[in-house]
């Protein structure tokens, strides 16, 4: 559905509007859509950013976080077949 817009242009408007009607070879009507979607773009909310891989790994375990039960041996079976777990820091 075509609308009809009607604006008052200052002579320095006017002047723009009729140099780039000549240097793109777009009518008037052209150029003032393709004016619109720039200022849209320009001025359009910032896009979200997508963390990755959150909400990717669901383990089922709603304490997996918080729980040090879970971190136990963590990082035993990297470390060799020859690897102690430390003795806990009993001078503190």
């Amino acid at each position: 559905m075509a609308i009809t817009v009607q604006a008052r242009l200052d002579d320095e408007t006017q002047a723009a509007l009729d140099r780039l009607v000549r240097r793109q070879g777009w009518s008037t009507s052209d150029v003032v859509r393709e004016g619109i979607r720039l200022v849209e773009q320009h001025h359009a909310p910032p896009s979200r950013r997508k963390l990755i891989g959150i909400g990717k790994y669901d383990s089922g375990i709603s304490d997996l976080a918080t729980n040090k039960k879970y971190m136990e041996d963590f990082g035993v079976k990297s470390m060799g077949k020859g690897w102690k777990k430390p003795a806990p820091d009993s001078a503190k």
